[in-house]
């Protein structure tokens, strides 16, 4: 019988394009304290899908991973369904969105916004 191995987990990562924008919202908005919150929830026709909003705190069990001056907070539930991604942020002519790029989902949906593990 072997031991047990460890494992430490890829953590969430940002892209450029990310961090510009969030920096952009932050003087946008007058407000340096501005975090992008990423989460998931159950629904989407893959079967969960991503959200986003921006916060100014954190709750005491909250991730919060910081790239300069961007900040990303994900809550416990959904940080075991991130772990490896990288968030991205995009604008094309179907719009300006931000968007997870996640190597353990095994389908997503066309538009990209929810995922099946």
């Amino acid at each position: 019988m072997s031991g047990a191995e460890a494992f430490v987990p890829t953590p969430l990562m940002l892209s450029d394009s990310a961090r510009k924008r969030i920096g952009a919202l932050m003087d946008e908005e007058g407000n340096s304290a501005l975090k992008l919150r990423v989460y998931v929830t159950g629904g989407g026709c893959s079967g969960f899908q991503y959200g986003f909003d921006f916060a100014d705190s954190v709750a005491e069990d909250d991730t919060v991973i910081e790239f300069g001056s961007a900040t990303l907070v994900v809550d416990p539930l959904s940080y075991q369904y991130l772990v490896g991604s990288t968030v991205d942020y995009e604008e094309g002519l179907a719009g300006a969105r931000f968007r997870v790029q996640n190597p353990n989902a095994t389908t997503t949906c066309g538009c990209g916004a929810s995922f099946m593990v």
